[in-house]
């Protein structure tokens, strides 16, 4: 079975075995290191990273997306979040690896307890930003021990097959899409830059990168990105360092009408040079690496760590991308339409799997003849697997759809928007325990639909909103409730959120994802989730600016498991309207077939 855009290869495969950690510890000895530390992250701190920088999944065998090694000469542990307690598990090699959770142990503590005094412990200032590196330092000075930089990543003189970096093509990203040109984008950072009293910005996140100047690429997977950093000074022209094979003439023509070009490696001499002339720089906390900031520092320039201006611009989306996001929207939840109506037909008569649904949930978004890339590999999930919430179906843990929950998490890339959805679907019999947790997310995610808020409210002050159906009955769920979403850029994308940690107020323009969810480790699991943009909301009376959400996202939300004894008049008559309006947009959209099965499915219950 196979698909364009994901693959479902086996990733339990334990590689991190004795022989390979030997050769890492003999290396780390060789360099007078007694442990080194290795992070899941790149150089750009990205969600997902080339080949040539899974470090980790090449040292330990485990492939989650976020985890962190601390290899010492006796013990070895890997840690990740709740989410990949089985993957650890299973791909770790326990003769070697212990796997640990970040949130029971902190790999600081379990370090400050391993580290004998006068160890010394190494790491790579390049793939490190100081906040990361803080609590590693911490507990080294606990242990009696001492943090050691290196030049020259250990792993990588021990990778001897180790792929050549990314050479994806960069693209433009037309007006038409973007909304606004490079040259605005640039006028409106300079303006930043006076009011923040800096002389330059360092463009560390490749995403902004892409933002600022209107490219994509194709470096890392999912995500249309062009690796690269730039330069943004106050007064004068940009710099862009990106690899120059990646751009054809028409490209670095046009680049070069905004900005200067230049080598990657071109980026150290630059600071180097601004740091000679005393400036002070804005560096971003969240994707600067260490090693690039004491490049600026040691030459006598003056470091400015903090937040990234270019990520809120980015954040709120200007009239054209919003346009564009509607309309990737009604393309996507056609295709997700057309595709639960075929879940609908044939998985009662039994046989269908996780691939097989993934891979024609895929096909039906490849039809559209608009699908870039899925923007994130489908978490196709039946029964049991359906309570990880970031479960990755692979060839080995394949299972048939059978009767209970099955859940589908998705989305595509598209130039004119990036689109995310949730829907978990009954096949045959559901029991009254999975239809009351089902209603109860359900409630949820109506709850955050509906609100409306004061300007300067952030997600933090909303997230509870969603998770008071599950409380009443004792229950919650572990995952924030919502994300930023970018515009043909990353699925996931801040400073925005709808988490307890979501302390950005939220702007008109914002688009986030909206999705309790429900899960009973080893039952089932349950997650509906809409993509929504904050707008304004004019409210009779109102004695403050008031805004609420505009749902993106069309496509049915099953029936089949709602109590309805469990739902207000308020969610009964929210519903129904939703359902009208997916018939309404979606409904021209599909064939015969597939609209006579929406008829149904979105059928009025109040």
């Amino acid at each position: 079975m196979n698909a364009r855009f994901q693959t479902f290869a086996d990733g339990t495969g334990r590689k991190g075995g004795p022989g390979l950690v030997a050769a890492f510890r003999a290396r780390l000895a060789a360099e007078g290191l007694d442990g080194f530390v290795v992070p899941r992250s790149d150089e750009y701190q990205n969600e997902y990273v080339p080949a040539c920088n899974e470090r980790l999944a090449f040292l330990t065998g485990f492939t989650g997306s976020w985890g962190l090694a601390i290899v010492l000469r006796e013990t070895a542990a890997v840690f990740s979040d709740g989410r990949y307690t089985v993957q650890l598990r299973e791909q770790l090699d326990p003769a070697v690896f212990v796997g640990l959770n970040a949130g029971e142990t902190a790999p600081e503590d379990w370090l400050a307890g391993a580290l004998k005094p006068g160890a010394r412990l190494g790491y790579d200032p390049a793939l490190h930003t100081r906040d990361s590196i803080r609590k590693i330092e911490a507990a080294c000075l606990r242990a009696g021990a001492e943090l050691v930089p290196v030049d020259r990543n250990p792993v990588d003189a021990v990778w001897t097959d180790r792929p050549d970096g990314p050479r994806a093509a960069v693209v433009l990203h037309p007006e038409r899409f973007a909304g606004i040109p490079a040259t605005d984008k640039i006028d409106a950072i300079r303006r930043k830059l006076r009011t923040l009293g800096v002389d330059t910005l360092a463009v560390t996140d490749p995403h902004a990168l892409a933002w600022i100047f209107n490219i994509r690429g194709g470096d890392v997977s999912h995500t249309p990105l062009p690796l690269g950093r730039a330069l943004v000074p106050r007064e004068g022209r940009p710099t862009i360092f990106i690899d120059g094979r990646k751009l054809s003439n028409a490209v670095r023509s046009a680049l070069a009408e905004v900005a200067a070009i230049e080598e990657p490696a071109g980026l150290d001499d630059a600071l180097s040079l601004l740091g000679r002339a005393g400036a002070k720089v804005r560096f971003d906390q969240a994707s600067a690496s260490i090693r690039i900031v004491s490049a600026l520092e040691a030459a006598g320039g003056t470091a400015d760590v903090g937040v990234d201006p270019v990520a809120l611009m980015k954040a709120v989306k200007n009239a054209t991308e919003i346009a564009g996001a509607r309309a990737a929207h009604l393309r996507d939840g056609a295709a997700v339409t057309r595709f639960l109506a075929w879940l609908a037909r044939e998985a009662p008569k039994g046989g269908l799997t996780e691939i097989d649904a993934a891979v024609a949930l895929e096909g039906f978004r490849i039809e559209t003849g608009a699908l870039k890339d899925v923007s994130f590999p489908s978490i196709s999930a039946a029964g049991a697997h359906a309570a990880l919430p970031h479960y990755r179906v692979s060839e080995a843990s394949n299972v048939p759809i059978t009767p209970g929950l099955y859940l589908i998490d998705s989305g595509g890339q598209y130039e004119d928007g990036t689109t995310d959805i949730t829907r978990t679907v009954a096949v045959g019999v559901t029991t009254p325990d999975m239809r009351d947790r089902y209603t109860r997310v359900l409630k949820g995610m109506i709850a955050i639909s509906r609100t409306t808020f004061p300007k300067g409210v952030s997600g933090a002050q909303i997230d509870a909103f969603a998770r008071r159906a599950l409380w009443d009955v004792g229950a919650d769920f572990d995952h924030g409730t919502g994300h930023g979403v970018g515009s043909f850029l990353s699925v996931h994308e801040g400073p925005q959120r709808i988490s307890k940690l979501g302390t950005t107020p939220l702007e008109p323009g914002m688009i986030l994802s909206n999705e309790p969810g429900y899960y009973r480790e080893g039952a089932f699991g349950i997650r509906i989730e809409n993509l929504v943009l904050v707008e304004k909301r004019a409210i009779p009376g109102a004695e403050r600016e008031m805004y609420g959400f505009e749902t993106l996202t069309f496509a049915p939300i099953d029936l089949a498991p709602v109590e309805k004894s469990l739902l207000t008049a308020e969610e009964i008559a929210w519903l129904d309207a939703y359902h009208a309006e997916v018939r309404t947009k979606i409904g021209p959209m599909v064939d015969a077939e597939t609209r006579a099965w929406l008829e149904e499915a979105t059928r009025t219950i109040g």
